[in-house]
């Protein structure tokens, strides 16, 4: 069953697919369709709906805005912690980069270097540092929150396949990460430079940031957007929301050699919550 579903996710047209379903995820009407499949959605993955602002999945004016719902105020508080987790998942794999290449899953690997798109100078910077990858399953809050306090200087967005991103596909595609298209958003912090990678996958309908809005897929090449000289910076604070996902994901993070340690109470396949203490800095 596994290798059908992998053989599926090659023959099929990814791009359409998951554009089609974000049109779909944009409609607000007819009311009752809206309604269905939103409802639908909620029994099937047993969304928790009483952490939500607005708890009634009907009153949600499209499938995006309930996928995207923002939670009540105090339903995750930010640990005393130097760094959080900045979303509600499922731990895939965290640990050292060694040689530059991160672990995948079942003895897969990619390179820091492919994850950030070719760019050798940045990759350096986080040669052999450290990495978490969280995936967020459908049921999953799908806000992206800050881990620690930044300053933003730079994004990249790197056109890719939309291979699902579960952990069935993690086993089995070789480079998963590296291949699916995604977004880099790189800070300056107290402990040196950190990237957060959103990664796209199969009908996620796309990618937002609070700076720019949606990321609109340009021409399939690379795009770099220099943040680093703006008269007014992006500045975030630890727990601040940074972006959302419409429809489930994985968020990469990277850190250099040196400056901070994961908890150790993490293991893969572990599950975590927003502002859980993630890790720690070395001092």
């Amino acid at each position: 069953m596994d290798k059908l579903f992998i053989f599926l996710q090659h023959i099929v047209p990814q791009q359409l697919l998951s554009r089609c379903t974000g049109w779909l995820a944009h409609l607000r009407h007819p009311v009752w369709l809206k309604n269905w499949a939103i409802g639908l959605f909620v029994r099937h993955f047993d969304v928790d709906m009483s952490e939500a602002v607005e708890p009634d999945y009907r009153r949600y004016p499209s499938f995006n805005a309930f996928f995207t719902r923002a939670l009540r105020e105090g339903t995750r508080p930010m640990a005393e912690a130097d760094i959080v987790c900045p979303v509600d998942g499922t731990i895939s794999q965290l640990g050292e980069i060694r040689e530059g290449l991160l672990f995948q899953a079942k003895g897969r690997h990619y390179s820091a270097q492919e994850l950030l798109g070719g760019d050798g100078q940045r990759a350096a910077r986080f040669g052999s540092g450290r990495f978490a990858t969280i995936y967020l399953s459908p049921r999953d809050y799908h806000r992206v929150h800050m881990p620690i306090d930044g300053r933003l200087t730079a994004t990249c967005y790197i056109p890719g396949q939309l291979f699902s991103v579960n952990p069935t596909t993690a086993d089995n595609v070789d480079r998963l990460f590296a291949r699916n298209e995604r977004l880099v958003c790189y800070f300056e912090t107290a402990v040196g430079p950190m990237a957060m990678i959103l990664v796209g996958a199969m009908i996620v309908a796309g990618i937002e940031t609070v700076w720019s809005g949606q990321v609109a897929p340009p021409p399939k090449r690379p795009v770099l957007c220099d943040y680093a000289a703006l008269p007014e910076p992006v500045e975030l604070a630890r727990g601040d929301e940074m972006g959302r996902f419409m429809l489930g994901s994985t968020v990469i993070l990277l850190f250099p050699e040196g400056v901070m340690e994961w908890d150790e109470s993490y293991v893969a396949g572990g599950m975590t919550r927003l502002g859980e203490k993630l890790g720690q800095f070395v001092t």
